[in-house]
């Protein structure tokens, strides 16, 4: 039963001329005030979120954007301060991209962000998929080395959970020799304490269902770590497939479980008062959406043709690309007034009874306005439908 709503934002600024005909990606330079705006934005997000009682705030962790799409290198900085704003919300990480920092690092900064925050930031760790940010940064990307980022990601992951659980530890492997057998203080070094640890154990991971292998499943399962479908890079809907892979992997581990169990659900959303309105609304920043993720193999069938036609303001509308209207029949975007995104939504919980949560975003290329005015529709329009029956379900005292 669905009974909570988050919202994922990419860190995007606001842009102009957006859409097919607007200004190629490649050719975007932000100045330096116009990307730090995407601070205050964050805070116009989270504490409108706050307000109305939504969930979850997830936030993705990229750098090097001077496009002005994704411009939060430090999720967990920004989460402390927006901590402090805000009363209830809580904040996942959505993702850190593991191959991008060294482990313990980034188990240092959670963990002081748990404290800092009485818990409300969400641990998350993701791959990586853009070259530009992972390979400058020494890792291989999805996108050059699946194997060799897929190899460290995993190793990372473990150091990292280890470190969480166990108050001394030690952990050699092919990346990391943690620690080194090195003299110290009179002693010989053979194991590490991480200071601080996360004031709440066991830390609650999330990761983000991409190709959904069996072999990442499995990792995913095997420690605990939850996953969130769609939304962002990951766009494209639940489908069947996708959520029944998962229960096989719960299932391989001992767990029986419905569809849906330890999964969020993400969807690109925009209301208006008619389908057709709310499409027409919709189709610039699903446009730019496009011009940003399809280059990076996000947008599957594309041609070699179709991927350079979209670069081109001249050739972009000619090129026989997807639409919002086959998005929205696939079910990764929902359009239409309240009643029909309730009606869409109840469809998806009966589908898939194990899941509690959804995510509803805007993509790339909405502006602040329009960001804080949908959220405001739908925590109006839309959450009290399923407020309504998590009380109905709930026992009575």
């Amino acid at each position: 039963m669905i009974t909570r709503f988050g919202s994922l934002y990419a860190g995007h600024v606001d842009l102009d001329n957006i859409g097919f005909e607007g200004t190629p990606v490649n050719d975007r330079w932000l100045s330096d005030e116009h990307i730090a705006t995407v601070f205050d934005k964050s805070e116009a997000i989270a504490t409108t979120m706050d307000r109305l009682g939504y969930s979850t705030f997830w936030a993705a962790e990229h750098r090097f954007q001077r496009e002005g799409y994704e411009c939060i290198p430090n999720l967990m900085m920004l989460f402390v301060h927006l901590a402090h704003l805000t009363q209830n919300i809580k904040f996942g990480c959505g993702f850190n991209v593991a191959p991008m920092w060294h482990p313990l690092r980034m188990a240092e900064d959670f963990a002081m962000a748990d404290h800092m925050t009485g818990g409300r930031v969400i641990f998350g760790v993701g791959r990586g998929y853009h070259s530009r940010e992972n390979e400058v940064l020494g890792a291989p990307s999805t996108a050059l080395d699946n194997e060799g980022n897929r190899e460290l990601f995993e190793d990372q992951v473990e150091l990292i959970l280890k470190a969480f659980r166990e108050r001394s530890f030690s952990y050699h492997s092919k990346n990391y020799d943690i620690p080194p057998q090195i003299p110290y203080r009179g002693y010989e070094l053979e194991e590490i304490t991480l200071v601080p640890r996360p004031r709440h154990l066991p830390v609650e991971c999330w990761q983000p269902v991409v190709s959904a292998t069996q072999r990442g499943l499995d990792f995913m399962a095997k420690h605990g770590i939850k996953g969130i479908i769609g939304g962002g890079a990951a766009a494209g809907g639940a489908t069947d497939k996708v959520m029944e892979g998962w229960r096989d992997a719960l299932r391989r581990i001992g767990r029986e479980t419905e569809l849906g169990t330890d999964l969020i659900v993400g969807f690109t959303y925009h209301i208006a008062e008619t389908e057709q309105k709310a499409i027409e609304e919709a189709r610039p920043y699903f446009e730019e959406n496009m011009k940003m993720f399809a280059p990076l193999g996000f947008v599957r069938g594309l041609s070699d043709g179709q991927i350079e036609a979209i670069a081109d303001p001249k050739r972009a509308r000619s090129a026989n690309l997807p639409t919002l209207e086959q998005a929205i029949e696939a079910g990764s975007w929902l359009c239409g007034p309240p009643e029909l995104i309730i009606e869409k939504l109840q469809d998806v919980q009966d589908r898939y009874p194990g899941l509690e949560e959804v995510n509803v975003g805007s993509v790339i290329g909405t502006p602040q306005s329009v960001i804080l005015e949908q959220l405001e529709i739908f925590a109006r329009e839309v959450m009290p439908a399923f407020q309504s029956q998590d009380r109905a379900a709930a026992p009575a005292d």
